[in-house]
């Protein structure tokens, strides 16, 4: 079955931090009752008006408020600001406290002030991210490791700290862009497609994941697909609402750097901005809308996003219970499939 993820959301600064982990606790119990099995939550520092909970020591808390089954993903963290052995015993740690539920999802990063911030060079964040993705399996799984990059050297140095998952846990790479997606299928495991991204643009960059792993003698498998949601009693309901918890988000996306965002008429015409990709309508017109989705991509887990900072607790809490009603089970229903579609069938 396809299995379904949620995506934790920021909030707004003004909410206590001590309230927002009581919240997300309440929000990650219902989305489990409700048939979820991946929480996911991203990164992002001094966010100014809005609040992250940074994911290592949360997701480290939260697993043991779920189940066994349940899969805990950072989605995505930001790779680059870290130093590779820093970020290879912090994961691997995270892995060990999960007892082997983690999913490691990183990226390149899109806002160049949060580089400053952490004084790392934001046109290096490519070849930084090259390397820590070269760096991290081995050291997660290699006795001694020597190595001379651009950034970094390592001359013998011994890892001590090795995950419960052999070699390591599932590594998704998050990103927009067709290089990204080329980086996914050089060094990933996963390559996890953004929510604004549209279907054929998707089915492009699964094809060079595809073509990348055949390379490296990795079977393709379905990926995870990141999609924005939202039900209501009418298509037209939907869209209203839609306009109301996320349009300002998508607007601060724009103007804090993320490209896809650039120059979509979110401000203008929101609606026809983001009818490519939000999957907005009442409970059977969405269920059957992912459903087609997971049929025709290869999909796997499906993570959505049903919360928003405009939103609290109660709201997204009583959102995830509806989804669980019809939406949940009609994608669960489905079998995954490995086969992509042609370019012009999408």
């Amino acid at each position: 079955m396809v299995q379904v993820g949620l995506l934790l959301s920021d909030v707004p600064a003004s909410v206590p931090p001590a309230q927002q982990f009581h919240d997300i606790r309440r929000i990650v119990a219902a989305a489990q009752h409700n048939g979820f099995t991946y929480i996911a939550i991203g990164q992002h520092f001094l966010y100014g008006d809005l609040r992250w909970l940074q994911p290592v020591p949360l997701l480290a808390r939260l697993a043991a408020d779920v189940d066994p089954h349940v899969r805990l993903v950072t989605q995505i963290l930001v790779a680059p600001l870290y130093h590779p052995v820093h970020l290879a015993e912090e994961i691997a740690t995270l892995d060990i406290v999960t007892e082997g539920r983690l999913v490691f999802g990183a990226g390149l990063g899109y806002r160049a002030e949060e580089f400053d911030y952490l004084g790392v060079p934001y046109k290096q964040r490519a070849s930084r991210f090259d390397e820590i993705l070269e760096l991290l399996p081995r050291l997660w799984s290699e006795d001694e490791v020597t190595f001379h990059g651009r950034h970094w050297t390592l001359e013998g140095v011994k890892p001590h700290i090795r995950p419960v998952q052999q070699p390591h846990p599932p590594l998704w790479i998050g990103a927009h862009s067709l290089p990204g997606a080329r980086r996914a299928a050089k060094y990933g495991d996963g390559y996890a497609c953004p929510p604004e991204t549209p279907i054929a643009e998707i089915v492009e960059r699964y094809r060079t994941v595809r073509d990348g792993w055949a390379e490296r003698g990795k079977p393709f498998t379905p990926q995870p697909l990141r999609r924005n949601i939202l039900v209501a009693d009418s298509t037209e309901e939907a869209v209203v609402e839609y306009a109301r918890v996320a349009q300002g988000r998508y607007i601060t996306y724009a103007q804090r750097g993320l490209d896809v965002m650039t120059g979509s008429g979110i401000e203008d015409d929101f609606a026809k901005a983001v009818a490519g990709h939000a999957v907005l309508g009442t409970d059977d017109e969405v269920a059957r809308r992912l459903v087609d989705l997971v049929t025709t991509l290869p999909v796997d887990p499906l993570l959505v996003r049903p919360q928003w900072p405009t939103m609290d607790a109660d709201e997204t809490i009583a959102v995830i219970n509806r989804l669980g009603k019809t939406v949940v089970p009609a994608v669960r229903a489905v079998t995954p499939t490995t086969v992509l579609p042609a370019l012009g069938d999408v």
